[in-house]
């Protein structure tokens, strides 16, 4: 296992992965299985710029955004603690990335991931949020150029494709060795 899981001061869970593979999904149902709070990276730039992330990239550009996730990878490592955090697709660009807690990949391929995104009932929204999938050529391309890149920065990688959430946040549990709340599990 890695450093970062055997630091006591940063006990920290980072989801990485391709825009629309589950980060936030995965992330929720692992906040309600275990005794730690969550947060979502987008949300918190959403929150710091009274925007949405879309808004910053048609305004702003997508080099700006990404100055965004840099501050706010800043302040996570300053200043947070035994979290789930789930985060935006090129998050794992940020420098100190292992700094901020033991870091997930969420393993899908381009294929299981849009039929996960066109399957569901908000499909729509769910295309309209991510900017960067609006072109199918590009989106596939920094698809294949994205994936080693995970694996690279990643400590334990998740193989979510054709998976129930339940099954991934079991694993999850087993291989981070996490406390499991008994009372929200046995429901």
């Amino acid at each position: 296992m890695s450093k970062t899981m055997l630091d006591p001061k940063n006990k920290n869970i980072v989801f990485i992965g391709f825009m629309g593979v589950g980060k936030g999904t995965i992330a929720r149902a692992l906040i309600q299985a275990t005794d730690r709070f969550g947060l979502d990276t987008d949300d918190l730039i959403e929150s710091m710029e009274n925007r949405k992330i879309k808004e910053i990239f048609e305004k702003d550009g997508e080099v700006a955004f990404r100055k965004l996730e840099k501050k706010t990878a800043k302040w996570l490592q300053k200043n947070v603690q035994n979290a789930i955090i789930s985060t935006g697709g090129g998050f794992f660009k940020t420098d100190n990335l292992e700094k901020i807690g033991t870091v997930v990949y969420l393993r899908s391929s381009y294929e299981g991931i849009m039929a996960r995104l066109l399957s569901h009932e908000k499909a729509d929204l769910k295309l309209a949020k991510r900017p960067l999938l609006s072109d199918e050529a590009k989106a596939r391309a920094l698809f294949e150029e994205r994936a080693p890149l995970y694996a690279k920065k990643a400590d334990v990688m998740i193989d979510v494709e054709n998976r129930s959430v339940q099954e991934i946040v079991a694993e999850i549990i087993k291989v981070l060795k996490l406390k499991r709340i008994k009372k929200r599990c046995e429901s």
